[in-house]
């Protein structure tokens, strides 16, 4: 339940809301479409910092670092406005230009992130709020006739980051398993479509360019979900859907990602790829009840965007 709060006008800025479909849009549509409820609201993908100066908002987040970060910084200086960043690019170099933008609060996405945010700049207030899922929209379903074939879901973009070229030598080495790609946008499709149908068949192996609101339905075809992206991502909002749709999950091994899957699966080095290929098949021949369920009944959208209300409220 949401408690009538001080009315915002509230702006976030995202130039890739509209083409892309990541985690930071995720994290976009999700909060935005809660905050609504109190506020206005105004997502803005092209992004004119003249009538930004000129709009009265009360907040204002930034989601692209870099130059949109220290621009916003320097219109809320003006305007008297408050700026928040969700650290959503992960605990690299950009994160570390958002900390030196000052904004009245940064977002760390995990325990780890906290830690290391604080001694980057300890002058700036840092919170721990994660990303989220929608547990109405993602939800354990009964397996039809036509998925019963054990299958490995990876889903995220086309690109270097995700590592999907790993999933693929992993689960080439496991007998009568298929893998589903489920992504969009990044460069790297045709060559995955190449590699995947080599090591697999086109009987085991199948990419999907998809968008969020089939997600649902792409889970439910699948037996385990895997992510092998690079080290110290910043979350890794599929997880979590994977989790709340009932899969157990096979995840990069870093402190992020035990602190996101918890119980609900196992942690491997990914590049190590007969180490990657016995951890899918070990969760595949484990009963993990409703394990993932649980532990992505602790990432709800709802508590989370009332975590971020409050912090607002507080600037």
């Amino acid at each position: 339940m949401y408690q009538k709060l001080e009315y915002m006008k509230i702006a976030i800025l995202n130039k890739y809301q509209e083409s892309t479909n990541r985690g930071a849009e995720t994290f976009v549509r999700e909060l935005s479409k809660r905050l609504q409820k109190n506020h206005q609201v105004d997502v803005i993908s092209k992004v004119d910092y003249f009538k930004l100066l000129n709009s009265k908002y009360n907040l204002i987040i930034p989601t692209n670092g870099r130059f949109q970060s220290f621009a916003t910084r320097i219109i809320t200086w003006i305007t008297g406005a408050k700026m928040v960043i969700s650290g959503q690019s992960g605990v690299g170099f950009d994160d570390r230009l958002n900390l030196y933008s000052m904004p009245n609060a940064f977002v760390a996405l995990s325990s780890y992130a906290l830690k290391q945010s604080g001694k980057r700049n300890p002058y700036v207030k840092v919170v721990y709020i994660p990303n989220g899922v929608d547990l109405s929209r993602f939800v354990v379903k009964s397996k039809t006739n036509d998925h019963k074939q054990l299958t490995v879901l990876s889903v995220g973009a086309f690109t270097e980051q995700k590592r999907h070229e790993l999933v693929i030598e992993a689960v080439s080495k496991l007998k009568d398993v298929n893998l589903i790609i489920a992504g969009g946008g990044g460069d790297k499709k045709l060559d995955l479509k190449i590699l995947g149908e080599n090591l697999l068949g086109k009987d085991r192996f199948e990419i999907i360019e998809t968008t969020n609101d089939k997600m649902p339905e792409i889970y439910s075809r699948a037996n385990v979900f895997t992510l092998a992206s690079k080290t110290y991502e910043s979350f890794g909002i599929v997880l979590v859907e994977a989790m709340a749709s009932g899969l157990p999950v096979v995840a990069t091994d870093d402190p992020i990602r035990r602190e996101i899957v918890g119980d609900a699966g196992l942690f491997v080095d990914p590049t190590d790829t007969d180490a990657y290929a016995a951890a899918i098949e070990r969760v595949l021949n484990t009963d993990w009840g409703n394990k993932p369920r649980k532990q992505a009944e602790k990432f709800d959208w709802d508590v989370i965007a009332k975590q971020y209300e409050d912090l607002f409220n507080t600037l």
